[in-house]
């Protein structure tokens, strides 16, 4: 019986085998491998997440990141069901968390599931310290049955495959499948021994279990059950200094790497030798016993065959080459196949490894490549992705094993010299190219070369051709044959040449770039049709500068763009394709050239077909033609936004994911870069079906690689990672808690914050206003022209909007619009939300923060960004971030509305306000500057349909309104000379005045006269601007009505209307005039010179026409509506019977906003009225003492004119009187007007005077 193992011995060794995993990451990814080729489908994804969640808690410095992903992971292991991979996993995370016990059992229980893959695989240490030392029994078992079927044969245990009967041959795979099962067997059987002992600790000893076999062998085994297992390993040379013998990893009677000593074998007759592991063949034969059995004459000669062959003349040359023929004819059974055979050593495999291209090398030579420090394939040239080499290629080792024994061959035997054409013919051929003076001669030379390099069978054939050909008078030669040859044949073999060597030797290319004029030869031939020569050029790596100096860029373009172009027409491959070439060389000039060369380069290829094949080499099977392909997408999408929407349609996405963790971190942000462009289209819907490609695509999780990437990323780099993982981390339904979103945003604001970098500011900040996930189809953000739409200002985002579709040939679908339009809004609401309650509004603080600076730049982006997130704070539940926000940003934004010259700044400021004024805090913080933001909105409201309604709620709110609505005289003009000011009206900053001597005067800023003109002949009535063709229409008694042209700086008189009647409250419309005649009722006169009289059965005294609408004011106080279209006559307000023979006529009506204002008597206590025009009925009244005679109503106040000079202001909504303004008490008001924006209130009285008032 064995030797019990205690608690702490199994500990201290899995706790060894665990350290070390976790220091060795090439190592820890093999494993990873193994374990997920072992896994059905439905658990690698899972599985693969969780395994990157313990890479991140591996790498990280930051405890508390370490602290969580180990959290994440041990979380999703307890979820997930029990496997070999789940608990391996699990090992580790203990591992991490300082639990030895829990890391031990989870690591057994990899044993006990899959003991096979453990043992020969995953931990073969483990193997050897725990549970070899236990099977000596099994050992010396499967020895003695070994020995027992070999019995008879000349060699005992190291007998020739050859010599064995088909009966032994059975036999042996038979006893080698019961020797696997025990293993198993025992395996999980010690392994639940293992865990007992673990989980009891040093409370009492447990003996060991007993050795199981399987039926059949029962018989066999008493004698080998009885004894110490580790003793009897001992004895038959298992034992190392450090116990770390493997059955597995040994040679045969060689220490593959291990030391002399170890296993020494007893030479008794009594002694056997124990197998170290069952093989599938009998054991090769060592070279010892074999050596002798070789020819000896055959490498000799050889080798004077081969030395002759270079020297003697043709005829004896071709002699020769029979001689060697008939020779190897002779020894064809000493010769190895070509895939037992080294290509870098030339000699049989002794410890064979393949690495991840496909290559075979023999360990020692290809360990000795890597520790020079190369990380490439010697024959594929691909790069390694690890120095790591792998374990032995087993089934090649023994497959070799099996050769060797079958054809009597040392190890050591060198491998026959290739069928191929002799080097004496090469050398020849090499020679004419060298020396030849005959051009002809010289041509044929350089396709006997390519003949020969094409029949080479073997790498080993091409690499003696290679040393041959390398040497720069070779080289040479061939640079003479494309500078003097006209052949095409003869230059593309010349070309695939040397590219075929530049790219298996560097010292070809260090050759052909000492002289300029050999890289501008090449480049020549490709610009004249020779594409092969592109990827010679790609190999010399000239600079980029000379290749932009030769227009080579252009061409490059044309070749991407014509996709007829092969080299298979001379049959032959190159080892790169042309196209492959333009790729790789258009991204390093574009990475390395000037901005210029780089924008121009970049339009050039977003404008031609060429950015198909490029978008096509995105899945070439080259890491590095993928690289490349996406720099160039990203320049041309960042130069030429409108080619995003042909990337996005037709890239292949996943190839790049792939390749995502084996980039380095220049390309790695470069691909992420290029991700978070494409998901900047105008389609929301087209934005979700590329990240969730992005996410949910893939071997690796994305948002994990993104989440380490950012974690390590630069400050400047971050931004485009966090904005990219918050974008999929926000694609499904939010959960409450999340570590992607929340360390995308930490991120975002953490760059905010960074003072010292200013880019890194600018970038986060446009990171979040990004975020709002609209754009236009060239990819350019729309997030100003929807904020602008929104503060008010909707013709510019309309105009934008126009312009787009009209570059770009869009047609949008009105359902379609109205879809996307909802997606968008739901994106919005949602992003803004996560972002605005991260931290309780920490992100306010970082964009305080970027406004505070002297940055123009990062002020402006940062200002659009806090406008956008204040807006949304509006439209989201409020959880008092707003207070924080308004605490942050609230100063910023009135000093922006107060100070900016500029409308649209002006306008985004206000929009941000307006989410402060509608709650009480907000507008108790601006109680100091509330006349200030009035002034402006009363700016912005002719522009801003915003401001007028922020100007309702400042009037409403507001307890005082005559601190809102003061008004001051600006300036006053006498015009006495010319009689009364009968009329008065505003345009474009123009004032017009009608006086009663038949004179209309034009006026400009602060009364300053423009013109002055007379072609009335009596009293100027009345003046009105018809909008819609900014002309002026003036009515005077003398029965005219004169049509103005308004220009810059005068008016002209176009057309003058000629009616029977004195022309009183002229009304006008696109095609008609209506007006008071001397007599009653209402004259309607058309343009064309027919007229008529309505309502004629009242006295009218005043008129207000809207929309087609006639109001009328009646002298016996009643009011009509008549529709002008159908003639209709409504009545408005019943008249009354004269009072003891003093009428009370209706003076003034004004209509706005679907309400009539109507100034009359004070029979009610009321003298302005006010009715509903939808339903005449009456919705208020102004209970004014004046005796009102002329009236103006704006958006806020109503103004209302009397006989002895007094203006009374009153405020519409509340209906309340804020002011009265005096003029001379002596003089009667005839006529009031407003500006266009309805700040400046223009008065003509009786006694010639003008004055103008405004709000101050």
């Amino acid at each position: 019986m064995s030797t019990a193992t205690t608690s702490s011995q199994i500990q201290e060794q899995i706790t060894l085998f665990l350290s070390e995993t976790i220091s060795q990451p090439h190592h820890r990814r093999h494993l990873h491998t193994t374990f997920l080729q072992k896994l059905p489908p439905t658990l690698l994804k899972p599985l693969t997440f969780i395994s990157q969640a313990v890479e991140a808690a591996i790498s990280s410095t930051s405890p508390s990141v370490r602290a969580s992903s180990l959290h994440l992971a041990e979380s999703l292991l307890s979820s997930n069901p029990t496997n070999p991979f789940s608990s391996f996993l699990l090992s580790l995370v203990h591992h991490l968390s300082r639990r030895p016990l829990d890391a031990s059992l989870s690591m057994l229980d990899v044993f006990e599931a899959e003991p096979s893959l453990s043992r020969l695989e995953i931990a073969p240490f483990l193997f050897q310290e725990l549970f070899l030392v236990h099977f000596g029994s099994i050992i010396e078992w499967y020895d003695g049955r070994r020995s027992e079927i070999l019995t008879g044969l000349g060699l005992e245990s190291i007998s020739i495959l050859s010599e064995m009967d088909g009966g032994q041959a059975a036999a042996l795979k038979e006893l080698e499948r019961g020797y696997e099962g025990l293993l198993e067997d025992n395996c999980r059987v010690f392994a639940r021994y293992f865990k007992q002992v673990v989980q009891r600790g040093g409370e009492e000893m447990i003996l060991p279990p007993k050795i199981v076999f399987r039926e059949g062998e029962s018989d066999e085994r008493s004698t080998l059950c009885e004894g110490d297992d580790e003793q009897r390993i001992k004895t038959h040379g298992f034992e190392s200094p450090n116990r770390r013998y493997n059955p597995i990893w040994g040679g045969e009677g060689e220490g593959e790497g291990e030391g002399e000593g170890e296993g020494e074998i007893s030479n008794t007759a009594e002694s056997k030798r124990l197998s170290k592991l069952p093989s599938l063949s009998p054991v090769r034969v060592p070279p010892d016993l074999l050596i002798n059995q070789i020819p000896s004459a055959l490498t000799h000669d050889k080798e004077n065959i081969k030395k002759e062959a270079l020297f003697d003349s043709t005829k004896q040359r071709r002699k020769k080459r029979c001689v060697d023929d008939s020779s190897m004819e002779d020894a064809t059974t000493a010769n190895a196949p070509k895939d037992f055979v080294c290509l870098i050593t030339t000699r049989i495999f002794d410890d064979p490894v393949t690495l991840e291209t496909g290559q075979t090398y023999e360990r020692a030579a290809i360990q000795e490549w890597v520790d020079r420090g190369n990380l490439t394939c010697p024959i594929t040239r691909h790069k390694l992705h690890t120095p790591d080499l792998p374990k032995t290629n087993y089934v090649l080792k023994r497959l070799i094993a099996t050769w060797r024994e079958r054809n009597n061959t040392s190890p050591k035997s060198v491998i026959a010299q290739p069928a191929t054409p002799s080097n004496g013919e090469l050398q020849l051929a090499i020679a004419d190219v060298c020396t030849s003076e005959i051009l002809q001669e010289a041509e044929a030379a350089v396709l006997r070369i390519q003949r020969c390099w094409k029949e080479a069978e073997t790498e080993a054939d091409q690499q003696t051709m290679l040393d041959m050909l390398t040497k720069p008078p070779v080289i040479n030669g061939f640079v003479e044959m494309l500078l003097n040859s006209v052949d095409e044949q003869v230059l593309r073999t010349a070309v695939y040449l040397l590219s075929e060597l530049g790219s298996r030797d560097d010292n070809v290319v260090a050759t052909l770039t000492r002289v300029d004029s050999d890289v501008e030869c090449i480049v020549q031939l490709f610009k004249k049709g020779l594409h092969e020569a592109l990827v010679l050029v790609s190999l010399l790596r000239p600079p980029v500068e000379s290749l932009v100096e030769m227009e080579l860029p252009r061409y490059l373009v044309d070749t991407l763009s014509n996709t007829t172009h092969s080299t298979n027409d001379l049959n032959f491959w190159m080892f790169m394709e042309p196209q492959t070439a333009a790729v790789l060389m258009l991204a390093q000039i574009l990475r390395s050239c000037s901005q210029e060369s780089s924008s121009r380069i970049a339009t050039n290829i977003a404008s031609t077909r060429s950015i198909e094949r490029i978008v096509v080499a995105l899945q070439a099977p080259q890491t590095e033609e993928r690289v490349a392909a996406v720099s160039i997408l990203l320049r041309c999408i960042l130069e030429d936004g409108k080619c995003r929407n042909i990337v996005a349609q037709k890239a292949e996405l996943v190839p790049l994911l792939e390749i995502l963790l084996q980039v380095g971190d220049e390309e790695r942000l470069e691909i992420i870069h290029f991700f978070s462009e494409l998901v900047k289209l105008n389609r929301r819907n087209l934005n979700e079906k590329i990240l969730r490609t992005l996410k949910d695509e893939g071997t690796f999780s994305t948002m994990h690689t993104l989440l380490i990437y950012l974690q390590n990323a630069r400050a400047e780099q971050s931004t485009v990672v966090a904005g990219l993982l918050l974008q999929l981390d926000l694609l499904e339904e939010p959960r409450k808690m999340s570590i992607y979103r929340e360390e995308a945003i930490d991120a975002l604001i953490c760059c905010l914050r960074n003072s010292e970098c200013p880019a890194a500011q600018i970038s986060a900040a446009e990171t979040i206003l990004s975020l709002h996930g609209r754009f236009s189809y060239s990819g350019k953000s729309l997030s100003r022209a929807v904020l602008l739409k929104r503060a008010g200002l909707e013709k510019s985002y309309v105009a934008f909007m126009r312009r787009d579709q009209r570059r770009h040939h869009i047609s949008a679908n009105a359902q379609d619009t109205m879809e996307d339009e909802r997606a968008d809004e739901e994106w919005e609401r949602k992003v803004a939300f996560h972002l605005v309650s991260h931290e309780f509004g920490l992100v306010f603080e970082g964009l305080a923060q970027g406004l505070s600076g002297s940055n123009e730049e990062l002020n402006s982006v940062c200002f659009m960004a806090a406008t956008w997130l204040i807006y949304m704070l509006s439209l989201l539940p409020d959880t008092g971030i707003r207070g924080a926000a308004r605490v942050c940003l609230l100063d910023h934004f009135v000093s922006v509305f107060k100070s900016d010259k500029n409308v649209e700044e002006r306008a985004l400021s206000m929009l941000g306000l307006n989410s402060f004024i509608r709650h009480t805090e907000g507008l108790q913080d601006l109680a100091g500057h509330t006349k200030d933001i009035l002034k402006g909105l009363r700016e912005l409201k002719k522009s801003s349909s915003m401001a007028f309604e922020i100007l309702k709620v400042l009037s409403q709110e507001h307890d005082n309104s005559a601190d809102i609505w003061s008004h001051q005289e600006l300036s006053q003009e006498d015009c006495s000379i010319n009689g009364e000011v009968v009329a008065v009206t505003c345009f474009k900053g123009k004032l017009f005045s009608g006086h009663s001597d038949g004179t209309i005067k034009v006026w400009g800023p602060e009364l300053c006269l423009i013109q002055e003109i007379r072609e009335h002949t009596k009293a100027v009535t009345s003046l009105t601007v018809l909008h819609s063709t900014e002309k002026l229409y003036s009515g005077s008694v003398d029965r005219t009505v004169r049509i103005w042209s308004i220009s810059e700086e005068r008016i002209y008189c176009e057309q003058v209307e000629e009616v029977k009647d004195q022309i009183n409250n002229l009304v006008v419309a696109s095609n008609i005039a209506c007006f008071i005649p001397q007599g009653g009722g209402v004259k309607l006169h058309s343009w064309n010179g027919s007229s008529k009289l309505l309502n004629q059965n009242k006295n009218v005294k005043c008129l207000a026409l809207v929309q087609g609408k006639l109001y009328c004011g009646c002298q016996d106080t009643s009011i009509q509506e008549i529709d002008l279209v159908t003639g209709t006559l409504g009545n408005i307000q019943s008249g009354s019977k004269k009072l003891i023979g003093k009428a009370y006529p209706v003076y003034a009506l004004q209509v706005l906003d679907g309400l009539l204002y109507a100034a009359g008597p004070s029979l009610d206590g009321a003298n302005v009225k006010i009715w509903s025009t939808s339903n005449y009925s009456l919705v208020g009244s102004l209970p004014s003492t004046l005796d009102v005679r002329t009236m103006a109503v704006s958006s806020e106040l109503v103004y209302l004119g009397s006989k002895v000079g007094t203006i009374e202001v009153w405020c519409r909504k509340k209906i309340s009187r804020v002011e009265s303004l005096q003029t001379n008490l002596s003089s009667r008001i005839l006529c009031m007007a407003l500006d266009t924006n309805h700040d400046i209130l223009v008065i003509g009285t009786s006694d010639g005077r003008i004055q103008t008032w405004g709000l101050s």
